[in-house]
């Protein structure tokens, strides 16, 4: 009897569910459904970095006239790029020499193939969900440039997208701590910075919150009808409604958005950047040369980036 071809089905394992596994990767987050649903899901085709494109100034050609006046035709400086770097992920998918012997028919190879890509994909899915969250400094600085490092507690230091805050206020966003609970605070607080980032009809329109802060809002509307996004809520997020934002649990067990924090995002100028050419990619099959094994890697690589920090916000409570 011949002995199953490993090698051609874990490609067909693997590659037949890599878009479903991309798929997965955003409609599984909050943040990433938001960002794909509008249009901010964009894929990179190369270079060393990722450029995103800055508004940050008005364009001042603006010239009320009569008739033949000349009019101001001056370029405006209004654009300048943040800059971010390419970060890479893998997960390993290996089979020993043993369980292919283990497992030598071919339904049942097949079945531990299934297994072992769909634990693949889940440790990828939950790895780059939290990741959206870091301040990207795991790994010696390797991770993803999440919310944690474009919308710091600091609002006036440190660098994004290679942009110095200090030097640049139109790169700084809005933060509030210590945020009490008692009394209609949480309110109070999503309120006042909800009006500091609205620009005409600019809007915050995503609030995703840890367990702690979500909790907390959702207490502060006990006396007051409770309103929740039908279209967030047929997609299985847990949410409630601020003003026309939808408010999103993002913790939960194992959540990664910080307990007693809430992000106030204006999604228009946050993107997810995966790189076109591994984007949930599967590697060759590899052979350890001192080990009786087969190895395949699923590869991602980007980032999250920002084109306007000034309408982002982040809550935290005391």
């Amino acid at each position: 009897m011949t002995s199953p071809n490993i090698s051609e089905m874990a490609t067909v394992a693997i590659e037949s569910r890599r878009r479903k596994l991309a798929d997965n990767v955003s409609d599984n987050t909050a943040l990433l459904n938001r960002l794909k649903r509008r249009g901010k899901a964009s894929p990179i085709s190369g270079g060393r970095t990722i450029y995103e494109e800055l508004e940050y100034d008005e364009n001042e050609t603006y010239k009320r006239f009569s008739g033949y006046e000349a009019l101001n035709i001056q370029p405006s400086d209004v654009f300048s790029a943040a800059e971010f770097d390419l970060r890479q992920v893998a997960v390993a998918i290996t089979i020993s020499g043993l369980e292919r012997l283990q497992n030598s028919g071919k339904e049942r190879m097949i079945n531990l193939l299934k297994k072992r890509v769909g634990n693949g994909e889940k440790t990828m899915i939950n790895g780059l969900s939290g990741d959206l969250y870091s301040n990207g400094e795991a790994d010696g600085g390797k991770q993803i440039d999440g919310l944690q490092a474009a919308i710091t507690n600091d609002v006036d230091s440190g660098t994004y997208g290679g942009i110095n805050r200090a030097n640049h206020d139109f790169w700084r966003h809005k933060y509030t701590g210590s945020i009490a609970t008692a009394s209609n605070g949480v309110r109070n607080a999503m309120m006042n910075m909800f009006v500091t980032l609205c620009r005409n009809m600019d809007k915050v329109d995503l609030i995703p919150a840890g367990n702690e802060f979500y909790v907390a809002y959702w207490q502060s509307l006990q006396d007051q009808q409770r309103f929740t996004s039908p279209d967030m809520g047929k997609m299985g997020f847990t949410n409630l409604k601020f003003m026309n934002a939808d408010v999103i649990l993002d913790g939960g067990v194992g959540g990664k958005a910080g307990a007693k924090d809430a992000y106030m995002l204006n999604t228009n100028y946050v993107y997810w950047r995966p790189h076109k050419d591994q984007n949930m990619t599967a590697s060759e099959d590899r052979f350890a040369t001192n080990q009786d094994a087969l190895v395949r890697f699923i590869f991602w690589a980007g980032n999250l980036t920002c084109s306007n920090l000034s309408l982002q916000g982040r809550l935290a409570l005391a």
